[in-house]
């Protein structure tokens, strides 16, 4: 029989299993039989894509309706063929190889040991046995759950149930290795066992056993029946304690570079049940062992996807973790060219107040703590991605790895709803946010974002001129003399589709920024008409009009257009500033740029 061989990009994506005579076997990303050979980690696999039969000396394959992607034999797109020991064919970047017989490199041929081996759908016919002891086993797993806080407490206990639940068994344990080596050089790292009696002081379980277990993915029986020579091979090949005759190991597997395999030994006729003589008396115990295994995994895989969410939900918001956890993790975080938006946040004279409080250093930072929070909860509230911190503040960007459906709106909101709260702050003497303000920059345009950093070190960020120039408009809220500034992308969203109820835009000029050669057209962000906006919507067409008229070179009627804003409208004040430090007249070369100085 030929063990057919899957191998991913990563060395821990791979796995290996016997193919059956004459029975179809279901390949896909996640089977609905249990029977089925999953590849879970390459996501260009369907979750049922093909069916495969060995016979005659050759494996059938047939690509399922339901597959999205092809499958390549001798890298040729085909939907039916059949292979022979030594070829292979690809799905997505997954190789699968069929393998005779003879390349296990197993050195048990030569050993006393008898050998069966059970994949999860081979034993469904079998009976339990013990009904009421198992019963009373899987009764225990949600108690058991509940008391273990790490890896090592949760051994413990599973080792104490496999005992339990396994009567004819001398001794029980979990056995973790580490997948980052291949199997045949793994070490096993004995993580708990324990003896039902006093007579056992040593346990080793099998390596060559595991390596059987780990590489097919399948539970395996071994049954010695030499007693002179329990543990031969130096451990390498028997479990080595005194006068073991049987062991049985069966598979967790995890994605989070460490497999686990639960594992029994004992004697011939030990008096606890029927005594074991043959690999097949142990069925039932292999098949209970399969399915606490089963439970297990999954234990181990919501408790990990629970670690997973609580971290990532510090940087993304509801929505995106549900792409996340809906996709394959590895190839969702990848960087990608994306339109983007990109708000940076920072707080206005941070550091004269840090100077001024060296001496309440945490006070301090507890109020910058909470001012973060508010920039932090507003991003993720409207479904963007916390990038970074940089002392004081904050940068979060829309676009990615969820596309938003109406642009650069979100980070439009998530820009009001921070300098909201900022503002109403304001009137709260003992809120932490009192009289700290913040500045905002808005930009929408391409960047590459997703995971960013070293193989050592990497973060979720986003890098390009778009970034830049985020950061840009929030230092110019300074000059400018407004909380909120937006490129002329963004503004373009406002105007064409954010509701006035909402937010509005008006047009300030273009600029030049220090050090960089091309102009920008920027536009205010203003939250809507109301008893706290003092700027109404009859402003907002004065103040473009003024704008217009200072473009064009007709710099008296722009100045009566600013005459007409109230002495609040603090951003005329740039306005009129600039006009009077060129005595009030256009220069000669007046291209219709305002050239901001360096600060």
């Amino acid at each position: 029989m030929p063990d057919l061989i899957a191998v991913g990009q990563q060395r821990t994506q791979q796995w290996r299993h016997p193919v059956p005579e004459g029975e179809w076997v279901r390949l896909g990303r996640a089977p609905k039989d249990t029977s089925g050979w999953a590849v879970p980690w390459d996501y260009l696999i369907s979750r049922e894509h093909a069916d495969l039969r060995w016979g005659d000396g050759r494996l059938e394959v047939r690509v399922l309706d339901a597959a999205k992607n092809p499958i390549y034999f001798h890298e040729r797109p085909t939907t039916e063929f059949s292979l022979q020991v030594g070829e292979e064919f690809r799905i997505g970047s997954t190789r699968f190889k069929l393998h005779g017989e003879d390349s296990r490199g197993d050195s048990r041929e030569e050993s006393s040991v008898e050998e069966r081996s059970y994949g999860l759908g081979e034993l469904k016919a079998e009976d339990f046995g013990n009904s009421a002891s198992r019963l009373e086993v899987l009764a225990k797993l949600p108690s058991l759950i509940s008391k273990s806080r790490s890896d090592e407490e949760f051994a413990k206990h599973l080792v104490e149930l496999l005992l339990l639940a396994t009567p004819r068994a001398d001794a029980a344990a979990v056995v973790g290795f580490d997948d980052d080596s291949n199997t045949s050089d793994r070490e096993p790292d004995l993580l708990r066992w324990k003896a039902r009696g006093d007579e056992l002081t040593e346990f080793r379980p099998s390596r060559g056993l595991m390596r059987a277990t780990l590489e097919r993915q399948q539970s395996v029986v071994h049954v010695w029946n030499d007693a002179a020579e329990p543990g031969t091979g130096g451990g390498q090949m028997y479990t080595s304690s005194a006068d073991l005759e049987w062991a049985f190991a069966t598979p967790i597997v995890g994605k989070s570079g460490r497999s686990w395999c639960l594992y029994c030994s004992g004697k011939f006729g030990n008096g606890r049940g029927e005594p074991v003589t043959d690999p097949d008396d142990l069925r039932g115990d292999v098949r209970f062992s399969q399915l606490l295994g089963q439970f297990c995994g999954a234990i181990r895989r919501v408790r990990r996807l629970e670690n997973q969410q609580v971290g990532l939900a510090q940087f993304f918001s509801p929505a995106v973790m549900e792409a996340l956890t809906d996709s394959q993790t590895d190839i969702i975080l990848e960087p990608r060219k994306s339109e983007i938006s990109v708000l940076f946040c920072d707080m206005r004279g941070f550091s004269r107040k840090a100077e001024q409080s060296r001496q309440e250093l945490r006070a301090l930072l507890t109020r910058v703590s909470e001012a973060l929070n508010v920039m932090t909860r507003s991003i993720l509230r409207f479904d963007g991605v916390v990038a970074d911190f940089q002392g004081d503040a904050a940068l979060g960007f829309w676009g990615w790895p969820v596309e938003p459906q109406d642009g650069a709106l979100p980070a439009c909101r998530a820009a009001l709803a921070i300098q909201g709260e900022f503002q109403r702050a304001q009137e709260i003497a003992g809120s932490p946010l009192h009289d700290f303000r913040v500045g905002i920059g808005v930009a929408h345009g391409i960047a590459i974002a997703g995971k960013i950093g070293t193989d050592d070190q990497a973060k979720v960020g986003a890098f390009g001129p778009v970034v830049t120039l985020g950061s840009r408009l929030e230092a110019m809220t300074k000059a400018l003399r407004t909380p909120i500034l937006v490129d002329e992308a963004t503004m373009n969203f406002v105007k064409q589709s954010l509701p006035p109820e909402e937010g509005r835009c008006r047009r300030l000029g273009r600029v030049r920024p220090p050090g960089m050669e091309e102009a920008l057209l920027i536009a205010e962000l203003l939250p809507p008409e109301s008893p706290e906006c003092s700027v109404t919507d009859e402003q907002i067409v004065t103040f473009e009009a003024a704008v217009d008229a200072l473009l064009e070179g007709r710099w008296s009627r722009s100045l009566r257009y600013l005459d007409e804003l109230p002495a609040t409208d603090r951003v005329k004040d740039f306005l009129m500033i600039f006009i009077a430090l060129n005595d009030y007249e256009p220069p000669p070369d007046w291209d219709g740029v305002i050239t901001l100085p360096r600060r």
